[in-house]
């Protein structure tokens, strides 16, 4: 439908107020708060991940869309309460201990929110004990691990070793600029991650394969 190819397009143009109004307009037209959102912000989210990804846009833009889809989330949130058949399940992420950025984590964290995913933030510098402690109060469909040092980025070990012992089965996916898909074999993090857009795509693929 034209409406939500049309909200798609507004959400990567980063046009929020056109995003709102379309959002509205759709709802009007008789269009589901799930339909907008899986066939028109979603998929426009996702556009924009993809972009970023390849280089092709960059961290204003991505900022920009995500407003823009937050606004249109405003209005379908209290009609989504009522349901959880939008929700691909939670995932944790945070920068390992030592390490201050939140950037990359923060851009994660976006991406995942707009492919579906609930997000549990744990900030910056987060020991394993955070780790375990969220994962045994909430659980988890997948855990992201961020850092941006090669000093801090050993940290991101006792995080892979206490997830595969006490909660095997939950994948990880590691990112930042001085990993590497060797680094992530070598710690024995299931994914590596080139991008925030490559972290969302690794966890729904193994959610794909896995249920």
């Amino acid at each position: 439908m034209e409406t939500l190819l049309n909200i798609s397009r507004a959400v990567q143009s980063g046009d929020d107020a056109e995003t709102v109004r379309l959002t509205h307009a759709g709802l009007a037209r008789g269009l589901t708060a799930l339909e907008l959102l899986e066939q028109g912000l979603i998929p426009g989210m996702m556009e924009v991940g993809n972009q970023f990804k390849a280089g092709r846009i960059f961290i204003p833009e991505v900022l920009r869309s995500a407003r823009a889809m937050n606004r249109a989330l405003e209005i379908l949130d209290p009609i989504l309460s009522g349901t959880t058949d939008h929700i691909k399940g939670l995932v944790l992420l945070g920068t390992v201990q030592g390490d201050m950025h939140t950037i990359g984590k923060s851009l994660a964290a976006i991406m995942f929110r707009s492919a579906g995913f609930v997000v549990r933030d744990l900030g910056v510098n987060v020991p394993a004990r955070a780790f375990r402690d969220a994962l045994s109060q909430e659980g988890a469909v997948g855990v992201g691990l961020s850092a941006m040092l090669t000093t801090t980025m050993l940290n991101m070990q006792p995080v892979v070793d206490m997830v595969k012992t006490e909660f095997p089965g939950v994948p990880i996916v590691i990112g930042g600029a001085p990993t590497s898909e060797e680094f992530a074999r070598s710690i024995g993090a299931d994914y590596w991650a080139k991008s925030a857009m490559d972290g969302v795509e690794k966890i729904l693929q193994h959610l794909e394969t896995t249920t």
